[in-house]
């Protein structure tokens, strides 16, 4: 799949849309995602143009591969998630349940996650 210059991730990169930024480097830019499925809720995009994990995997050079990983721990030190834990989750394609084609990752905490795979429920839900 091409890369997509006007994906919704790659306009607030460029700053063109805004975001609730958490943190940003050379690397990473994690913003709070606007429909929360948990309550912290929060994406890491790497800055290049990458569509999904293997393709970020596969072209990356190193030091934005470490910067980006890092920049995702960062990220889940600075919203307070450490001590009592967090997923992280980036899907892949269309049936990985892939929405936006620029290689992201999902931090969620601040409740206990469910064990099983599966679609996360929003927070109240039952």
């Amino acid at each position: 799949m091409e890369y997509d210059r006007n994906n919704v991730f790659a306009r607030i990169l460029r700053g063109e849309l805004p975001c609730k930024k958490v943190f940003e480097d050379e690397h990473a830019l994690a913003f709070h995602d606007i429909n929360p499925l948990a309550p912290v809720h929060v994406l890491v995009v790497p800055k290049g143009e990458y569509v999904s994990n293997a393709d970020f995997s596969a072209r990356a050079p190193d030091a934005l591969v470490v910067g980006f990983w890092r920049a995702v721990g960062t990220t889940a030190k600075m919203l307070g998630l450490e001590p009592d834990g967090y997923r992280l989750v980036a899907n892949h394609g269309p049936n990985g349940g892939q929405l936006v084609f620029h290689f992201h990752v999902h931090i969620f905490g601040g409740r206990q996650m469910s064990h099983r795979m599966g679609n996360m429920p929003r927070p109240g839900d039952e």
